[in-house]
């Protein structure tokens, strides 16, 4: 087989995997956005585009303003990260919902806390996207005072603000 051939033949395959890999990732639920948010200094890194419904708005971008909240006693923190790393260390008097343990958590969570509760999602910082998934979550359950605290718990201890262990 000339080598002109088998160019055209692994050119015509290449292309064909290249368009059916956009293509499924199009369509799956879990695809990756093509243009996403990849600069920590303007937001949590993700793939997501930013008109993604939970970013933009609902983001707590400092810790400054997250510690002004957690002093008005108002709002119920929520930690998204893993039981196990909660347990290490989190905000103080904040709460463990781990996003891979959503539905094992929620209905405690919802009957000491109506869908008024004002809520604050943490996780572990900028490039931990747990925070978000939980609040559209708790948002998908009917609670209508979500925010996330994008800096998480890393920012939070390096300020010295309550935590408990």
């Amino acid at each position: 087989m000339p080598c002109k051939d088998i160019a055209k033949e692994l050119i015509i395959l290449i292309g064909f995997a290249v368009i059916s890999a956009f293509t499924v990732n199009y369509f799956s639920p879990n695809g990756i956005a093509l243009f996403g948010q990849w600069d920590t200094s303007k937001g949590v890194i993700t793939a997501k585009p930013k008109n993604d419904p939970v970013t933009g708005g609902f983001e707590i971008k400092d810790a400054n303003t997250a510690k002004e909240i957690y002093d008005t006693r108002k709002a119920v923190f929520v930690d998204a990260r893993s039981y196990e790393a909660f347990i290490d260390g989190h905000i103080k008097d904040a709460i463990s919902i781990p996003t891979g343990q959503f539905i094992e958590f929620i209905d405690h969570f919802k009957t000491k806390y109506p869908s008024t509760t004002p809520v604050i999602t943490y996780c572990s910082g900028r490039e931990c996207n747990d925070s978000h998934e939980l609040a559209q979550y708790l948002i998908g359950e009917g609670y209508t005072n979500v925010k996330i605290f994008i800096d998480g718990y890393q920012e939070w201890e390096k300020k010295d603000y309550p935590v408990e262990q």
